[in-house]
């Protein structure tokens, strides 16, 4: 299908630490889509803000400059779909 995203990484049943994304592009925003049965939380760190990441959940952000991150969770498989840009491309 087509897509404005370079890239799609699976995220399978892992925490994801703070970082910042160093493929993607400070000035194009990344996708972030949860799938699975888990009750997590995702975390930007920079605005102290934690949002609910249940299934259906679309999170768009400047993953480059915005550090954020997926704590250990209760129950439940965790599947994220990363899409990101790259600069040199767009």
């Amino acid at each position: 299908w087509p897509s404005i995203y370079l890239g799609i990484d699976v995220i399978v049943n892992q925490e994801t630490p703070p970082h910042l994304d160093q493929g993607s592009a400070p000035s194009l925003l990344d996708l972030v889509v949860s799938l699975g049965t888990h009750d997590a939380h995702f975390h930007i760190s920079e605005i102290g803000t934690i949002f609910d990441y249940k299934l259906g959940t679309m999170i768009y952000l400047a993953g480059k400059v915005l550090t954020h991150s997926v704590p250990k969770w209760g129950e439940g498989e965790r599947i994220a779909l990363a899409h990101y840009m790259k600069d040199a491309v767009h």
